[in-house]
């Protein structure tokens, strides 16, 4: 059964949950600010204001049903092991991303003579031309590329390397014999390269290093680089222990019986989401899920599975909230608000509703809170790893130690704090479950 309906209302339903890269004004308009009353109101409004969302907060629920052990069995969530692997960054790391930032600052050769070089970045159009004639994919306008990288047949950048701005060039080659395509695989063509213009990526100087960075030497800027790249690997690892801690308690989680009310609310919800995408394709809803390769009895039973595995997230979530007495207004669940506020570039909340629905919001939030939690109370490894290779507390050892011995001879840390949210992993958990479904 395909399975893209899934995928794409998964994605859409989940997309809170992955952490954005933007950022927007601390003035954001909150639900924590929306406690906190004008100086101008009174007292009384205060507590009025501070009544009404206490009630709100106590009616927030990610399920219809209160007693949720009927429903499901929720595996153990405290103290879970987790491993804390941490990827070592090497000198390659460091010097392929310095690369990456020169190239990124490469200026346009002006000079009448200058000619491509290797590593200069190029636009060019080219025609190929087989027995005279052009064949299909063997024709480009615009076309940008770094020459010597090899993302063209062979001899293909060679032919660039020498020429001048505004030059035209013919260049025989021949595709290899085991090219993809067999129409071409082994056939002689002709391009006819014109060059637009090329760019050069700056030499790393210490010079250069002052005026373009923070630093001021190679040796800083290195340093500065690695110490970036080491915060990646330390975000990247606790983002990985999120989904594990998740992924453990939900594999060990057993449902007793499903609330029927909640699955049909998410099947109505998920219709909601695919008719949205019939309505901008100009189809009805049963047309547009046939034209995605489904029949009607299909996609009854993809909307169940999706509601099944929705509903058996949000048992296990509230439940845990339940037993540890968490609310989706308390501060730990407004700071993740408040986050994904951020991270999503909105203003406000209700922006953040407009967009993606109450729903999702409160799932979003409701679930990396849990996971946090999970997290906060897990018995944690720290590893590194290089490789294939992993060590305990820094210490990279052979790839042929056996992991399982290695993790049971390390220290394990006593309820490390949990990392400061993000929730960049979510995505990934929703897809893993959708495909368990």
């Amino acid at each position: 059964m395909k399975k893209k309906i899934v995928l794409a209302v998964l994605a859409m339903c989940m997309v809170l949950t992955v952490g954005g890269c933007g950022s927007s004004a601390k003035d954001t308009d909150t639900m924590a600010e929306k406690e906190t009353s004008d100086e101008a109101e009174t007292t009384e409004e205060q507590e009025d204001t501070k009544a009404d969302e206490q009630k709100k907060s106590e009616a927030t629920r990610l399920v219809r049903v209160k007693d949720i052990d009927k429903y499901v069995t929720i595996g153990e969530y405290k103290g879970i092991k987790l491993n804390n692997t941490i990827e070592a960054v090497t000198d390659d790391q460091v010097e392929m991303q310095i690369e990456y930032e020169l190239e990124d600052k490469a200026e346009e050769v002006t000079d009448k003579n200058g000619t491509v070089q290797t590593g200069d970045l190029v636009t060019i159009d080219f025609v190929g031309l087989l027995d005279g004639e052009t064949f299909d994919g063997g024709t480009a306008t615009n076309y940008d590329l770094t020459v010597g990288e090899g993302g063209m047949i062979d001899g293909f950048e060679d032919g660039i390397i020498g020429m001048k701005k505004g030059e035209t060039k013919e260049v025989p080659l021949t595709f290899p014999e085991d090219y993809f395509s067999e129409d071409m695989a082994g056939k002689d063509v002709v391009f006819k390269i014109t060059l637009q213009n090329f760019r050069r990526a700056p030499e790393l100087t210490d010079e250069w290093v002052a005026q373009n960075t923070d630093y001021s030497t190679i040796d800083e800027y290195k340093a500065g680089i690695r110490a970036l790249l080491e915060k990646d690997a330390e975000e990247a690892a606790r983002y990985n222990m999120y989904s594990d801690g998740w992924n453990q308690v939900l594999e060990s989680s057993e449902i007793i019986e499903f609330p029927e009310e909640d699955i049909n609310d998410c099947i109505a919800e998920f219709k909601r989401q695919v008719e949205s995408y019939a309505d901008q394709a100009g189809m009805e809803l049963l047309e547009f899920v046939e034209s995605q390769g489904y029949t009607e009895e299909s996609f009854e039973d993809e909307c169940r599975q999706y509601a099944e595995y929705k509903v058996k997230q949000n048992l296990i979530v509230q439940g845990i909230m339940d037993a540890e007495g968490i609310r989706l207004d308390d501060e730990e669940c407004l700071a993740i608000q408040d986050e994904l506020i951020q991270n999503y570039g909105k203003q406000s909340l209700a922006d953040l509703v407009d967009e993606y629905g109450q729903v999702a919001v409160d799932e979003s939030i409701g679930l990396l809170r849990v996971e946090h939690f999970i997290v906060e109370n897990a018995e944690i490894t720290e590893l590194t790893s290089e490789g294939d290779q992993v060590g305990v507390n820094g210490d990279i050892q052979d790839s042929s130690v056996d992991e399982e011995e290695t993790i049971e001879d390390a220290p394990e840390a006593e309820n490390a704090d949990a990392p400061e949210n993000s929730g960049e992993d979510e995505i990934t958990t929703a897809e893993e479950g959708e495909e368990e479904s």
